[in-house]
């Protein structure tokens, strides 16, 4: 029983009554005995609570694993199909095809594992972000082009209102692009085939509100509080074609939390659409400076013949290798530490494309040693590793890199190297 005392406050209390019959005269009488169990009480409600929430989390994390496994295969059969179509036919077209169905699936899956490494970054509080000055307006078309295939392929219709005038943040432009980009990416997959998309940016009092709208599948009113929580889905059921691992509304959440801004939902219930709206404080027009440029860019490449792959993986190298050939390249492989120096030596490149997990040496003692050889001091010696954390970059720069990139390295972002427009090693 629970009772609240003037003095001591709300006690709960263990009462127990037993019957008795007084031995000398017969008479019938009653034994109480009460205790204190307000504290035991408690942390058995603690305890109640905790298992409760490990239970959901077991069960959130079962559910995430599974979809996990099913979001990595999921890419894996077309581009399997596509290789099987290119070893069974010549024809330009049929092949055109299949190189394009593999470029968008790799995409997808380095987008999963982007998001995944993003995940552990946030739980070991790693996340860093590189603020600058940027334009919103060029933030809003990077998001829109991005997103622009899942669109097109959803057969949605997508409008876009920008400022009407400039606006400016103190942001990491990449991650607000990822931000928008990840509210429009849910906008796409939780709306029917042929839907509505919509992004629409104003200013009010002080502010740069965004707001992603679409007509799709909407929110439960009970789904509302938690949406933002780390493995939580809207939708969870195998009818629809497009999911994804639950991460993406925590990680817009956590991103605009470290900018200083907000992000809120509405949706009138299943089946009505919803709107994520987000805020964050625009740059005082006084207090502009002029925006960063590239960071730590190097001397132009593009003319250049002579570059050193070297990677533990041979298809990669390989591939790596045939692609800088078709550039017009001389190229030279290695494939462990030790090797690369020999190559190196004899080889004499301009530019080193050097991995960092390799056996032997690996990739930040192969650099220490190029840049204490004569040759070697004013070589372009670039990290390109599947080691993308901030800790890693930091080691790059210490080792001599000039430059660190995460594997896969698109052909996009090759040509910026060689014209020497990347940015430094950390």
């Amino acid at each position: 029983m629970e009772h609240e005392f003037e003095h001591i406050g709300k006690k709960t209390m263990l009462l127990n009554a037993r019957r008795l019959i007084r031995a000398t005269d017969q008479t019938p009488m009653i034994l109480l005995a009460i205790e204190d169990i307000t504290e035991r009480s408690r942390l058995e409600d603690e305890l109640r609570q905790i298992a409760a929430a490990m239970s959901e989390a077991d069960r959130r994390k079962n559910e995430f694993l599974a979809l996990l496994a099913h979001e990595l295969r999921n890419p894996l059969a077309p581009i399997r199909s596509a290789v099987q179509l290119m070893q069974l036919t010549n024809d330009p077209e049929a092949n055109k095809t299949a190189t394009g169905i593999v470029e968008r699936q790799v995409d997808q899956m380095v987008r999963l594992v982007d998001d995944l490494l993003d995940v552990s970054r946030i739980s070991r509080g790693k996340i860093e972000l590189r603020k600058q000055r940027i334009d919103l307006t060029s933030v809003v078309k990077q998001a829109i082009e991005d997103t622009r295939p899942l669109v097109k392929s959803m057969g949605h219709e997508s409008t876009v209102t920008p400022p009407p005038e400039p606006v400016y943040l103190n942001a990491d432009r990449t991650r607000l692009v990822q931000v928008l980009g990840n509210l429009l990416n849910n906008a796409c997959k939780f709306t029917d085939m042929g839907g509505r998309i919509s992004l629409a940016v104003e200013v009010a009092d002080g502010e740069a509100v965004m707001s992603v709208r679409d007509n799709g599948i909407g929110i439960a009113a009970e789904q509302l509080p938690t949406i933002f929580e780390m493995f939580v889905q809207a939708d969870t059921s195998m009818e629809r074609s497009v999911s994804g691992l639950g991460i993406g509304l925590a990680l817009v959440k956590n991103m605009l939390e470290k900018h200083g801004g907000t992000v809120g939902v509405q949706s009138h219930g299943l089946g009505r659409g919803s709107t994520f709206v987000v805020r964050m404080a625009i740059m005082e027009s006084t207090a502009l400076a002029p925006a960063a440029g590239v960071e730590g860019g190097g001397p132009d490449l593009t003319t250049v013949q002579r570059i050193l792959v070297v990677d533990d993986n041979v298809d990669a190298a390989m591939m790596l290798e045939r692609l800088l050939q078709l550039n017009g390249k001389q190229t030279r492989v290695a494939h462990s530490g030790l090797d690369a120096l020999e190559v190196a030596e004899q080889f004499r490149p301009h530019l080193i494309l050097l991995d960092i997990g390799l056996p032997k040496l690996n990739g930040y003692e192969v650099c220490r040693r190029i840049r204490q050889q004569p040759w070697g001091k004013d070589m372009v010696v670039i990290a390109l590793t599947g080691w993308g954390q901030e800790e890693d970059r930091k080691r790059s720069k210490e080792a001599g890199f000039n430059a660190h990139f995460v594997k896969p390295l698109e052909r996009e972002a090759l040509m910026l190297v060689l014209a020497g427009k990347y940015p430094a090693a950390a």
